[in-house]
């Protein structure tokens, strides 16, 4: 396969996300500041990924915002359901994309299992995946979302994501500028992940 099919891909994803309605403080989509970032941090976590690993980090949020999350129950059940509900959606949306670009169907069908996070805990790629999106979030959305929930709330949401990143992923983690609120925040929530009091 082409190294210009793979490129081609990449930036049609970014096109998609670059319709985000949600803009960053430079007017960037969200969404394709995500897939960005997350690449970035794929790269360093794997030197060397599959082309399916590099097209499924960058479309993890694709078109993310076609699916509100206010058409979905309140709750955590609503919750997973929106989430689970958006991951088939990105999945459907990057084999679009890869289909016109003359990928097969095994190919758009790896990248599918790795969006919907197939295999977690398994699978090394679903991990890596995984691994880049939960460092995107701390990132991008940490503080925002900080001010949404409280304290207590927040510490949970942080163990749970500590969970299910590797400890190669929690270090890079650490290397992160935080508010001394969200740096608190994440420290007790490692501590809780590891089974510390707080």
């Amino acid at each position: 396969m082409s190294d210009d099919r793979l490129q081609r891909v990449l930036a049609a994803i970014d096109e998609a996300n670059a319709e985000d309605p949600r803009r960053t403080a430079e007017g960037v989509g969200l969404a394709q500041l995500q897939g960005q970032l997350a690449s970035a941090w794929a790269a360093r976590l794997v030197p060397t990924p599959s082309e399916e690993l590099v097209i499924a980090v960058r479309a993890h949020h694709l078109r993310r915002w076609e699916l509100a999350r206010t058409d979905y129950p309140q709750g955590r059940a609503g919750y997973l359901r929106w989430r689970r509900a958006n991951k088939k959606h990105q999945a459907a949306a990057a084999g679009e994309l890869m289909w016109a670009e003359g990928f097969g169907d095994e190919s758009i069908r790896r990248v599918g299992e790795l969006i919907e996070r197939r295999g977690l805990g398994e699978d090394a790629e679903t991990q890596t995946l995984e691994d880049a999106a939960c460092l995107v979030f701390l990132e991008t959305q940490f503080d925002t979302t900080i001010d949404q929930l409280d304290s207590d709330h927040m510490v949970n949401v942080v163990a749970k994501t500590v969970q299910k990143m590797s400890p190669e992923a929690v270090d890079l983690a650490g290397e992160l500028a935080y508010s001394a609120t969200a740096g608190e925040i994440l420290a007790a929530g490692v501590s809780l992940a590891a089974g510390d009091s707080v």
